[in-house]
């Protein structure tokens, strides 16, 4: 800052300005900081004390203060001036955190060495990483979030154009990216590959001609949409490692040997346990982690097993619990509510090896009276819709899922007489009610380790962490329903929306999931601050016990009451160490 003295013909005003960067302009602006008074007034107010002398030392004190970050700031607004028109005041500094992550994780470096190979000129770094923070804080399409990039308080360095030429780029590169990132994140912290999680999800296309990727399929929406098909594995504290995209109609299957491959070689991990549901547990591909130090952990659905199994695992004698080193039989629970009580958290389970198809593993069957009755509220509540659906609308009862409540409802097209009914009647099947019951309260898994059946229960209750993977991209991410048509830039989407998912993952973590992710997500996309020209930053946003964490986690504060041009300028620095 510096002292500006304006002279007229009567009179010298005295005024503090700074020189502020212009970055539309590209140059240096000279802006009003404070007004301090005409010489005359000087005079007075300073008992005849030279004001050019007094002006010199206080702005060296202002100086001084700005320097430390304790100068008072003083801000002028005029009720009879309009604001200039098209110019941005409001600006998001949520991204400052995912930032920060962006940088540890080195997608930066990643970027500079993509553009090492290719020959485009624009800046894939500054797309790339707004791609991410928008399909985190902004999540729309491609336009929306090349928009909603000048929202941030760092401008975007490239146009429209850019964005849907650098898709292309992703698309091909998405596997070095993936592998990349996954050595680079070896130096933020150790990572928990020892056991990896895989499930497959789907993304429906506001669409109904196939094409490419886009194909018909069963869709987890259950919608009449062309869908893609996206598998994913997790490790073992719930941050995503890879990725792959497949057409509609492909078996989820066959979705797991390819990309585990993929991990063994470009992410040279070779023993671990891999994790996953009944619907991608084929013998196939517990065959394939059952050697060379790979192992499998799977759920089995006991309804499937043979007869002699399922009456093994059904047998309410022999059970056991980590409480005790006797056996347990389950039918002392009955009617017993002192019993059901006392072993309310307690889970009970028998195990066994067993081969089949040249395959040695060993069943573990777990009993949980509290898996039980939310089975039981579970059935209860779809007899209920069952029984209100044939009493008020039976016309609507058409196919029947799996899981759907209208499994439950039995049509009859006879009389009693055996003769064709003039219309179909409906009620409740109370066999299949009843068979259903047999198996609430009892899960099942399989695997080859040898290890205890708490541990490996333990290991297979984690599997909802890929779940809600999923569930994060396609509610707050916006993943779907995905507009783009052709298959590279469909890849380059759900590469970013991967990548956003990381970014997030490793935030939750830092701040030890102790928020929701609608708490992180809204209160980021809240974190605004209003620009003043020439002085700074000031926070319009809701200082929380979330700010407060997001600044301890991450070693810097934005929620002053005004943060200046300079300090912001330092905090840009740190979140790209």
């Amino acid at each position: 800052m510096r002292l500006k003295v304006s002279k007229s013909k009567n009179a010298a005003s005295f005024y503090v300005i700074k020189s502020i960067y212009n970055p539309d302009t590209q140059k240096n602006t000279s802006v009003v900081v404070e007004k301090l008074g005409t010489e005359t007034e000087l005079r007075k107010k300073l008992d005849g004390r030279d004001p050019y002398e007094w002006a010199k030392e206080y702005i060296d004190e202002l100086n001084r203060l700005e320097k430390e970050n304790k100068r008072k700031v003083i801000i002028e607004r005029n009720q009879s001036v309009l604001i200039n028109k098209d110019e941005q005041h409001s600006f998001n500094g949520g991204y400052l955190f995912l930032q920060q992550i962006y940088h540890q994780l080195g997608l930066h470096k990643i970027c500079n060495d993509i553009s090492s190979r290719h020959k485009f000129t624009y800046d894939i770094n500054s797309i790339l990483s707004r791609l991410l923070y928008g399909r985190i804080l902004f999540p729309s399409s491609k336009l929306s979030t090349f928009e909603s990039s000048k929202q941030l308080l760092e401008q975007p360095s490239f146009e429209l154009q850019h964005v849907y030429r650098s898709l292309e780029v992703i698309a091909e590169e998405s596997d070095f990216i993936q592998s990349q990132l996954y050595k680079n994140s070896l130096s933020l912290s150790k990572r928990n590959d020892r056991i990896l999680y895989y499930d497959c999800t789907n993304y429906f296309f506001e669409i109904e001609q196939e094409d490419g990727l886009k194909q018909y399929g069963p869709s987890k929406e259950h919608r009449p949409n062309p869908i893609v098909e996206m598998g994913l594995f997790m490790d073992g504290d719930g941050i995503p490692l890879a990725f792959n995209i497949h057409s509609g109609n492909t078996n989820e299957q066959v979705t797991l040997k390819p990309l585990e491959k993929q991990i063994i070689e470009d992410f040279k991990l070779s023993k671990f346990v891999v994790c996953t549901d009944a619907g991608l547990s084929s013998n196939d591909n517990r065959k394939f982690n059952n050697i060379n130090g790979r192992s499998f952990i799977t759920t089995q659905s006991i309804k499937k097993l043979k007869k002699f199994l399922k009456e093994w695992a059904l047998e309410p004698t022999g059970w056991m619990h980590n409480a005790s080193n006797e056996t347990f039989d389950l039918t002392q629970l009955d009617d017993n509510e002192n019993l059901c009580e006392q072993y309310k958290n307690v889970t009970f389970y028998k195990e066994r090896w067993i081969k089949e198809n040249n395959l040695e593993q060993k069943l573990i069957v777990t009993f949980s009276l509290k898996y039980r009755d939310y089975q039981r509220q579970i059935r209860t509540r779809q007899v209920e819709r069952a029984t209100k659906l044939i009493d008020t609308n039976p016309k609507s009862i058409g196919r029947k899922r799996q899981n759907d409540y209208k499994r439950f409802i039995e049509p009859t097209n006879i009389t009693s007489e055996g003769e064709v009914a003039e219309k179909t009647l409906y009620h409740l099947n109370s066999d299949t009610i009843s068979e259903e019951s047999k198996y609430d309260g009892f899960y099942a898994v399989c695997t080859n380790l040898d290890e205890d059946a708490a541990e490996i229960a333990r290991i297979n209750h984690q599997r909802w962490e890929v779940e809600e993977c999923f569930r994060i991209m396609k509610s707050e991410f916006k993943a779907r329903p995905v507009y783009l048509q052709r298959d590279d830039r469909i890849k380059a989407h759900f590469t970013t929306c991967f990548l956003a998912l990381v970014l997030y993952r490793y935030l939750e973590k830092d701040l030890n999931s102790q928020f929701t992710t609608t708490e992180i997500v809204g209160q980021l996309k809240d974190m605004n601050f209003y620009l003043v020209p020439g002085q700074g930053f000031i926070p319009t946003y809701t200082r929380t016990d979330f700010t407060d964490a997001l600044h301890d986690s991450y070693g810097f504060r934005t929620d002053y009451q005004i943060v200046s041009d300079k300090e912001m300028k330092k905090i840009y620095k740190k979140t790209k160490k």
